[in-house]
């Protein structure tokens, strides 16, 4: 036991480890321990007013708006000077205000944004200069749809319409786990999340070859928010769904859900694009879509990650009745597949996101062995290289968004998978885009 001074910077060291576990809640009670301990010392209530603030982001970021708003009034009592504190507070109480509206109008059993609407009679923008959409995709629509995007144009509304709900057609007969098998002479390349890049997306296209029959995809979630072009992936992916439905898949990630549309920009480039029904229209389709894919009874994906409890197997997930809720919400085994993620210490461990947990090495091999599988293949992380393989090589995650958000130096990447059930990674660098920066449609706060 020493000096109180001594005491209290041993718990401020340790304040300042939590911290950089991104463990608020020790963070901000070690440092309160150190005041206690000592209240003369200057950097306590700094490190404390920065593990606060550091709580409040994390909350914001992962939609828990009342906790943040808390958080973010200490910030501004402490710091009365610090603009954009404040401003994050006054977008937290604008968005918790809203949040409540919806609420309160919000209908059960509310009939669908498809309702009365009349596509065979709807005009063609004067403006629009395509080819025409007939009842079925064509190969002609998909590469002009790839050049009109490519030019800064958009779809006329009837088509965009029309190009939901045909792939709403589509995968709400699929089953929550796709199970596919590659034939000989094909393959399936496996990306992770895009989010609204678009011309990187081009360019993973031009590396792996265009979607065919025999040259198949699965898009691992989170298609859309933070980048700029999320309305454009999203339908040219929707598009490709339509023209090769039996080898173009799409798995749901924690990005297609209406709380975190509402927040990272989808909703509002929607708007700002086309039109809020197309939002509500795009928003049913998400809930529709499956929540894995089996490839070939050897690899589980997935776009967050494993479960709670060791005791789920894959005919849980088979039998999972993807349509009785249509939000993940904050438990159950919806969330957890799209939320978790894994950790290098064995067992399980809450989040750092503050949404779902964290699995270990020993999980993830206890659910290979029960399931029969070689390996999971997740995504929902930036990885520098563009994948990382942990887990004793159990665990895959990819993600194919290079220079994430234009500021984060990581490269993309994708796999692709052949008869053989070998795993052939590839890396991308970013390539330039038009001059918008990521999250120019997003919630105010967080722009």
């Amino acid at each position: 036991m020493g000096s109180p001074h001594e005491d209290a910077a041993a718990l401020k060291n340790k304040g300042n480890d939590a911290f950089k576990a991104q463990d608020w809640p020790a963070a901000l009670d070690y440092y309160t321990r150190a005041i206690q301990l000592c209240d003369t010392e200057p950097s306590f209530y700094t490190n404390r007013a920065q593990a606060y603030y550091r709580r409040a982001s994390a909350n914001t970021s992962i939609l828990k708006h009342r906790e943040a708003l808390r958080d973010w009034k200490l910030v501004v009592k402490k710091a009365p000077g610090d603009a954009n504190a404040r401003l994050r507070m006054t977008e937290c109480e604008r968005i918790i205000k809203r949040d409540a509206f919806l609420k309160a109008i919000e209908v059960e059993d509310a009939p669908s944004a498809a309702e009365g609407l009349d596509i065979e009679h709807m005009a063609l923008e004067s403006n629009y200069d395509g080819p025409k959409l007939g009842d079925a995709m064509t190969l002609e629509f998909v590469e002009d749809m790839i050049e009109r995007f490519k030019n800064g144009k958009k779809l006329a509304k009837k088509y965009a319409f029309q190009i939901i709900l045909a792939v709403m057609d589509i995968i709400k007969k699929e089953p929550t786990m796709v199970e596919h098998n590659v034939d000989d002479g094909s393959e399936i390349t496996v990306c992770g999340d895009t989010h609204g890049q678009y011309f990187d997306l081009l360019n993973i296209f031009k590396l792996a070859g265009k979607p065919s029959e025999k040259n198949a995809f699965l898009f691992n979630g989170d298609f859309v928010d933070r980048g700029s072009w999320s309305t454009e992936i999203a339908l040219l992916l929707y598009a490709y769904k339509w023209l090769y439905p039996n080898s173009f898949f799409l798995n749901r990630g924690n990005h297609e859900t209406d709380d975190m549309n509402r927040m990272y920009g989808f909703e509002g480039e929607c708007r700002a694009k086309y039109t809020e029904r197309m939002f509500k229209l795009f928003s049913e389709s998400f809930s529709m879509l499956p929540l894995a894919t089996l490839i070939g009874k050897k690899y589980f994906v997935l776009h967050g990650g494993l479960f709670s409890d060791d005791k789920v197997t894959l005919d849980d997930v088979r039998k999972l009745n993807r349509f009785k809720q249509r939000q993940p919400g904050q438990a159950g085994l919806m969330m957890e597949m799209l939320w978790t993620d894994p950790q290098t210490a064995p067992g399980r461990g809450p989040s750092k996101r503050g949404v779902g947990l964290q699995f270990g090495p020993d999980v993830t091999k206890r659910f290979c062995e029960n399931n029969g599988l070689e390996a999971i293949i997740r995504s929902h992380e930036v990885r520098m290289d563009g994948y990382e393989v942990e887990h004793d090589g159990r665990c895959i995650t990819v993600f194919s968004a290079p220079n994430y958000c234009d500021s984060t130096s990581n490269k993309g990447a994708f796999i692709k998978i052949g008869p053989e059930y070998k795993l052939e990674y590839t890396k991308f660098d970013a390539v330039p885009h038009p001059n918008i920066k990521p999250m120019a449609y997003a919630a105010n706060g967080l722009q």
